[in-house]
């Protein structure tokens, strides 16, 4: 049951960590699928 409850704290860690880390490097998703070009055609 600890190695049970360790797992899902390693997971939220891990979750935590790529959420501000991969915002904070620049891969968000609206950095990545934006651009600055927009046609209104």
């Amino acid at each position: 049951m600890k190695s049970m409850y360790l797992a899902f704290l390693a997971i939220a860690v891990v979750a935590v960590v790529a959420y501000f880390g991969l915002g904070y490097a620049g891969f968000s998703s609206q950095e990545v699928t934006s651009s600055p070009a927009v046609r209104l055609n």
